[in-house]
């Protein structure tokens, strides 16, 4: 069985999340193909090992995403299975690489194993569900949910012009997406609730984040009442996400916040309340006003080597 990884464009080079797909892929026992749109990174790419391939696939196209476009290039190149992230645009990508190859799609799984057993979190987290895969499909994995691949590979490159006879041409981006790191793809989340007491208090969280290289996030609460961005909401009708650590900070851990970041390796909260429920999953618990105990985290962050 053939494996190929879609790895999104990213400004910076290769995507943070492909060494853990080729990881993925490794898992499986395959050694992998990496479609890489726009071509950005592709030389870090062919340094993982379990790395077989990598196809830079240029075009006008990936200059702004169109899932329409994206997968009119993209489909014809891939083959076996395909391996994506469990991001915005990996989810709606990937759904719809699988309908123009007739193939199922199976996203956020969390697990993989030999022969292509995943799983995925059912029941706003309460659940698992196993799942063979028999056949080719189209999988989008968690970001952090697997660990990366080494480096040390040596994997040919090659280079295929596309986008000349799409039917879509992206005239224009109508609006940008923020500069900060999106929370689907964080390894530390630094989040704030009602708690904070007034949407201005996210700026002490974003000078956190920035001494951490995090990102930001919220509660529904705050999205809703204090109107920021639904981008950042973490939970149940937000996002789901699987960092490495999650802080949270003024939540009080409702249950629709906690499916979305329960599976987060570890999990720091700070709240005045003794008995609020975020505690229940937390492996740090800080019982205290967060005017007082940020302040402090801070500190200790920024003199850390």
């Amino acid at each position: 069985m053939s494996v190929t990884i879609v790895s999104e464009p990213h400004e910076e080079g290769m995507h943070p999340t492909l060494p853990q797909l080729v990881k993925a892929a490794s898992i499986i026992g395959q050694s992998c193909t990496v479609i890489m749109p726009g071509g950005n990174g592709a030389d870090e790419a062919s340094k993982i090992q379990g790395v077989e391939k990598v196809i830079k696939l240029n075009g006008a196209c990936f200059s702004v995403f169109d899932s329409s476009s994206w997968s009119t290039a993209i489909s014809g190149l891939v083959d076996g299975t395909v391996l994506m992230a469990t991001t915005p645009t990996g989810r709606e990508l990937s759904a719809s690489i699988a309908a123009s190859l007739g193939r199922p799609v199976i996203q956020d799984v969390t697990a993989i194993a030999p022969g292509v057993k995943v799983e995925r979190p059912a029941y706003s987290g309460k659940a698992v569900e196993s799942i063979s895969v028999s056949g080719d499909a189209v999988i989008t994995i968690r970001p952090n949910a697997i660990e990366s691949a080494e480096s040390g590979g040596s994997a040919d490159i090659s280079t295929v012009d596309s986008g000349e006879n799409l039917r879509i041409a992206i005239l224009e981006a109508i609006a940008k997406a923020g500069e900060r790191l999106d929370v689907s793809e964080a390894d530390i989340i630094i989040s704030g609730g009602r708690g904070l007491g007034d949407r201005s208090n996210f700026e002490k969280l974003e000078s956190v984040a920035d001494s951490l290289g995090a990102a930001v996030g919220a509660s529904r609460a705050v999205v809703d009442e204090w109107g920021l961005p639904h981008s950042m909401q973490v939970g149940q009708t937000g996002k789901t996400v699987t960092p490495s650590l999650y802080i949270a900070v003024g939540i009080s851990g409702a249950i629709q916040h906690l499916a979305g970041m329960r599976s987060s390796r570890y999990i720091l909260a700070i709240n005045k309340d003794p008995e609020a429920p975020i505690f229940g999953v937390a492996d740090y618990g800080i019982v205290a006003q967060w005017e007082d105990a940020l302040p402090i985290l801070h500190e200790a962050i920024k003199s850390l080597p």
